[in-house]
């Protein structure tokens, strides 16, 4: 029993603890700017009635161009820099094979939003090879544009705020004609022009358009009896411009530094 206290006794003194200083705290984490911008956008397209599905990450050729209106071979293609798994199995690159998956399986109406990452051979200050996207469908009777520009004009005033001005510039997208790229004003020189919006006054935060009949001819639905729109949007290239960032790649670098300022 001596030789026991006396070790207890030892272990005591070696180990002793000053009970008078001050804990250590566990820190406390935050959400990636990434995911809070995201969070936001569903939250946004939610309160306005649009449902979340997810798809395949690993897509058939068929769902990521094919039912798109990008036939093989078609010129489109190369504008997406595309990782092959083999001739018909690739990483998707954007989240709108959902429309084509969805529509399939249900009769219109279709309101929904697709968020996920994609994957292009792209890598610079602008680009990532792995990115998030939030591509959305409204397929019903009626759909005009008008109903497009409103919900996107929503959008833009509930995540950039009520006075940021918006226009929407013809351009081309396969899947939907017509189609329009949806800018905003620069923030930084207040639409009067400069070295971040490129002397414009403008910045670009996503494409959409009016779905094209020819994709409606892939899931069977009457063009003549329903129409759609669709838009999609990198959420890095909106958290970049939310918070006034100038290097993607920043988002995946994993410094704490840059993470705590969000």
């Amino acid at each position: 029993m001596r030789i026991q206290e006396q070790e207890r006794k030892g272990a005591l003194e070696k180990e002793r603890v000053d009970v008078t200083l001050p804990g250590r705290r566990i820190p406390f984490g935050k959400r990636h700017p990434i995911t809070q911008v995201l969070e936001e956008t569903i939250d946004i397209f939610s309160r306005l009635g649009f449902e979340v599905v997810e798809g395949p990450e690993v897509e058939l050729d068929y769902y990521n161009f094919e039912a798109l209106n990008i036939p093989k071979g078609h010129p489109a293609r190369e504008m997406q820099s595309t990782f092959f798994i083999s001739d018909e199995v690739v990483l998707r690159t954007h989240t709108s094979p959902m429309e084509v998956r969805t529509m399939e399986k249900h009769p219109p109406p279709v309101r929904i939003i697709s968020p996920g990452p994609c994957y292009r051979r792209d890598s610079d200050p602008t680009h990532s090879p792995m990115f998030y996207q939030v591509e959305g469908l409204l397929v019903d009777k009626g759909v005009t544009f008008a109903d497009l520009k409103g919900v996107l004009t929503v959008f833009v005033h509930q995540m950039f705020g009520e006075k940021t001005k918006l226009r929407f510039r013809p351009s081309f997208f396969p899947f939907t004609e017509p189609s329009a790229e949806v800018d905003i004003e620069c923030f930084i020189c207040g639409g009067k022009g400069c070295g971040v919006c490129s002397n414009t006054g403008w910045l670009e935060i996503l494409g959409s358009g009016m779905t094209d009949p020819a994709v409606f001819g892939f899931v069977n639905y009457d063009p003549e009896e329903v129409t759609g729109f669709a838009f999609g949007m990198g959420v890095e290239r909106i958290a970049m411009l939310k918070f006034g960032i100038n290097d993607i790649r920043l988002f995946f670098t994993n410094d704490l530094r840059f993470l705590r300022q969000f």
